[in-house]
This record gives C-alpha cells, structure tokens and sequence, in this order.
C-alpha cells in the first residue's frame, strides 16, 4: 500500500466515524432546530454528508427517515425570552464531549491496525517472529598483563609441547647437539596489551529446544584461553568457533545438552580453566525440596578429548586401531538456602580421564626409513606444564652405526588420573548490602602410583624426577604428588549489578605435579599446568552499567623440582551485553 493510499484510507475512516458520531450525539441530544423553509438543521447536515461522499446513500437515507420522523413528532417550542433565534443559514452543531472523541480516535486507531495487519502491510510495534526467540550476548575485555620472572629460577625448562607439536627431539648427544625448546624463565614481560572477544546467539527453538552458537578470539586453538595479544604488526585477530550446541529440556529440571558448549560442572579454575568449552554430551537434572530452601542437583558428562587418526600410519597399508581419549564426568551436589539468606553449596565428582596415559611403543626403526612409532597417538593433543612424562618411542638402534642412530623423541603422560573432587561454598550478608563467601575446592588423584609410572616408562621419566641416592633413579626418585587444593574468600557485592558496585578476594592454591592434568586448568595463576603454589589477590568495581575494572596480582611457585617463581600482574576493563 502507498503512502497516499494509506492516507486516503486514514482520512476516510476518520471522517466515517465523525460524521456518525455527530449525527448519533445530535439525536441524543434531541436538537432539531429549523430553519425559514421548516427544514430542520439535523436533515440539512445529513443531507450534506450524503452529498460530500462521508456517508454512504443507505446509511444516509436510514438516518435522514429518522430525522425526518422525530422532526414531524417534535412540537417547535417558542423562544424563551432574551434567547438567541436562528437565522436563515445559520448551522447548529451540538458539542462533542471529549470523551466521545477519545472514543472516535480509538476505533479509527483499531480499524487501521486491523485492516493493517489483515493486508500485511504494516504492523507497528511487532518484529517477525524469529527475531523474537533469539538472544545475542558477548563480552568484551582488555587487558594490560605484566609477567615476573625470578632471576633464581631455573633456566632450563624444556617446552615439552612444542616437540610433541612438531617432529620430535633427537636425545641422542652424538647426532644432535643442540638444545631442545626451552620456555623463558628469567626475563620479565611487562605490559603486554591483550584482548578477548566473545558473540553469541541462542535461538529458542521450541517449548523445549533451544540451540547456541559463540565465536571468541584466542591466539591459537588452545582450550583454556580466548585471550589475544595484540601487536602483531597490526594484523587482523582470529575468530575461532568457541561453541556450538543443541538442549533439549523434555522434563522440568531435566537439562540434555550435546555439541560444543560451556563448562557443564560446578568447579573452580584449580581443574577446568574459566574459558574451557566441552565437547561431547551433558546431562543436568535439578530438583527442589519442598519449601525449605534445599534442592539437589547432578551432573553426567561424556566428552571425547581425542580420536587417534583414521589412517594413522599414512605410510603403511596396515592400519591401527581406534585409540580414543575421554573424559567421564558425574558430579552430584545440593543448595541449600536458609536463615537470613544464607547460601551453602556442596559437591562431590568424579572425572575418570580414560586412555590419556602415555604408552611406550614397540620397536620402530626410524633409521631404516619408518616415519613413526605405535604408540605416537598418546602424545597429549595439548599441554601446559607440570605433569610427570615420559619418553614414548622404543627406537631400535642401527646395527650398523648403533652409537649415530638418531633418536626423535615424543613424550606423553606418565600417570594415569581418576580425580575425586569436592567443592564447597557458603555466602552469608554483612551489612549495607555487602556479603561475604567462603570458599574452598579439594582434588586427589586417586590413580596415582609412582611403581605404575615408572613401569609403564619402562625408565624413561623426564620431568620430576629427583636426583638418585645411589646414581641409579627408580620409582621412588619420581618428585611429584597426588593432591590439589583451593581456599578463597570474596566480600563487597558478590554479583556485580550496578554502578558503584564492587568485591575484593584473597585466595591460595596449591597443585602437585601431577594431582590433574595440567592441560585444562587456568593459565593464570604460575602460567597455567601444576606443580604450583601460592596465592592470589583482586579487586572488581562497576563504573558503568555492565562495565566494570579489575584488578589481579598472582605470586606462584613451584612445589617441588628446580626452582620456578613467577608473578603475573593484569588489569583490565570489561563489558558484557
């Protein structure tokens, strides 16, 4: 419809309703003025409607009878004197009250948005519908990090992951001289200015379906960090597809979750990094308790962490097996809400790493032309530091120059983990809005046996490993340990709101060697992996409606081994939408 259309129709439809509405009130009213032909005003201003097209002729007609029949019933009343008389041409209009012209305007305003909607050419205030069940949301942060190394620390420490990543590390002295990849451990790295960005949609699919996609930057496909540091030259930043998932909620409380999404368990950054997405499935159930504040709540994942490759060896027509690496998860907890708002939280998991151990390989002779060995596939896809490892390969020597043979080395996980895991929260108010929360998150290994790792290493352990008594190393050499712990207190505003809101907390962790696997937790605190101690401090204040400063200082060492002290200051701004 054109605008000259729509404007027509407007102005018919409010000379309509007038036109009906003056005549309805001059009956009500009961005027029937007449002129010097004994016509009365009423019959003159219908007849006049007819003729201008605002009535249609048998609307008209109807009310002109009428007119016409009360007119003839209706005795002519002399004036009252000092009454003003009508002259010849005069035109009596009663008033309309306002009321009835609100109600005029109303029915206009109905009658267009009908006609409107029924022709489907303008619905005001409405949207189509499927912009309706999508939700975007995102953050943004910039950060300005300071890392601190200590000049005592060692200066030797092997980057275990950019072997595995490449072609390996020949350890044999007589065929390669050179050192191995090592991290830096003394030189500071101040201001280091760096980015995350996160964009999401999630569409409510149906009463019960709802579906998600995010994008994030990061500065690889590494899964515990969607950070980027800028620089670069000024190039563009990758975008990486950080989730992507289907739920389908077919009971209350009842919560399937499958694809790519966030983390599904209630835990600390001590295991899984705030930034680590899972893969695979989810099950979440909730359910109250009666009216007492108490609801239990379960968790049960199944999350593929590797597939070994379909073709794996390329150069052999005789192909391996499925070799595939999961993680098992099954956390049950409960909340518990009571007193003068008090909030207690307790949860116990249980995360089983299946078939992420290292495995040393049959013989391979590399020398006579073999591009691999068999147990190549249980190289962890990713790792930070901490974890015990060892050598994989079983290299045959050459018979012919045994001393030269080339020995390129990966290394894989020494130990095996079955984590038992506890966390516990409790939040209670202070005073002028503020509150306080304990909290605390308790790990052990309980696969972990230095007799396993040693035998499964067949000797061959390269990291934390002590110095032997006797020259010979053995099991009980092997400097690590089977548990991990978290304590941290929060006060101010618990949940950031509004501006002038703020928290601090003070917090201390500590991880063995090898108490979980040092690939998923935070890269934070120590520069992520295990093998760390120390404690934690920050602050957060909201300056703006969801934007908000913070502050963090984290001083870690190592727990044991060659000595490994690092600082890492970061402040940084925040947005969410």
């Amino acid at each position: 419809m054109t605008r000259s259309t729509l404007r027509s129709t407007l102005l018919g439809l409010r000379s309509t309703a007038l036109a009906t509405g003056v005549a309805l009130s001059l009956f009500a009213a009961g005027a029937q003025a007449q002129d010097a032909a004994g016509e009365s005003t009423m019959i003159k201003l219908i007849r006049g409607l007819i003729d201008s097209g605002a009535l249609k002729p048998e609307a008209g007609q109807a009310l002109l009878l009428e007119a016409q029949r009360e007119a003839a019933r209706t005795p002519t009343a002399a004036p009252a004197a000092g009454a003003i008389v009508a002259q010849p041409g005069d035109v009596r209009v009663p008033y309309i009250p306002q009321s009835v012209r609100d109600e005029i305007r109303d029915e206009v305003k109905a009658g267009m948005m009908a006609q409107a909607k029924a022709e489907g050419w303008a619905a005001p205030d409405q949207v189509p519908d499927w912009t309706q069940r999508l939700r975007v949301q995102g953050d943004v942060r910039v950060r300005n990090e300071s890392r601190l190394y200590s000049e005592r620390n060692s200066d030797i420490e092997v980057d275990w992951a950019r072997i595995n990543a490449g072609n390996g590390y020949d350890v044999n002295g007589n065929t390669n001289l050179d050192l191995p990849p090592l991290r830096n451990t003394r030189q500071d790295r101040n201001n280091s200015w760096r980015i995350r960005a996160r964009l999401g949609v999630v569409a409510e699919l149906g009463e019960h379906t709802r579906a998600g996609v995010r994008l994030a930057t990061g500065n690889d496909n590494g899964p515990v960090s969607s950070t980027q540091t800028l620089g670069g030259g000024l190039a563009k930043k990758d975008a990486w597809l950080d989730q992507a998932w289907l739920s389908w909620a077919p009971l209350q409380g009842l919560d399937i979750i499958g694809g790519r999404f966030g983390n599904p368990y209630w835990s600390s950054d001590t295991l899984f990094s705030n930034d680590l997405n899972f893969d695979g499935l989810a099950i979440k159930y909730t359910r109250p308790l009666g009216d007492d504040g108490l609801s239990l709540f379960a968790t049960l994942g199944l999350t593929p962490l590797e597939y070994s490759a379909d073709s794996f060896p390329n150069t052999s027509q005789n192909k391996m097996g499925s070799e595939n690496k999961w993680l098992n998860g099954l956390q049950v907890g409960a909340n518990w809400s009571f007193g003068d708002q008090q909030q207690l939280r307790a949860a116990l998991g249980y995360y089983d790493f299946r078939n992420i151990a290292g495995e040393y390989s049959q013989p391979c002779a590399l020398y006579a032309g073999a591009d691999f060995c068999s147990s190549d596939w249980s190289r962890p896809a990713f790792m930070q530091k901490g974890n015990t490892l060892m050598l994989l390969r079983n290299i045959a020597l050459n018979p012919l120059d045994p001393a030269n043979t080339p020995m390129p080395q990966y290394v894989g996980l020494a130990s095996e983990f079955e984590l038992l895991d506890l966390n516990l929260s409790w939040e209670t108010p202070l005073f002028d809005g503020h509150a306080l929360r304990v909290e605390g998150h308790g790990i052990k290994n309980l696969a972990y046996d230095r007799n396993a790792m040693w035998e499964r290493a067949q000797g061959g352990i390269v990291t934390n490993l002590g110095a032997a008594a006797n020259g010979v190393a053995s099991a009980q050499d092997i400097d690590s340990g089977d548990m991990a712990y978290m304590v941290q207190a929060t006060f101010g505003q618990l949940a950031l709101k509004q501006a002038g809101d703020w928290n601090l907390w003070l917090g201390y962790k500590r991880l063995e060697a090898d108490a979980l696997p040092d690939a998923y937790n935070d890269s934070n605190f120590h520069l992520g992996g295990t093998n760390a101690k120390g404690y934690y401090l920050g602050s957060s204040y909201m300056f703006d409606k969801n934007v908000w400063l913070t502050g963090r200082w984290m001083a870690a060492k190592q727990v044991s081994g060659a000595p490994q002290s690092i600082d890492v200051f970061q402040l940084e701004v925040n947005a969410g939408f």
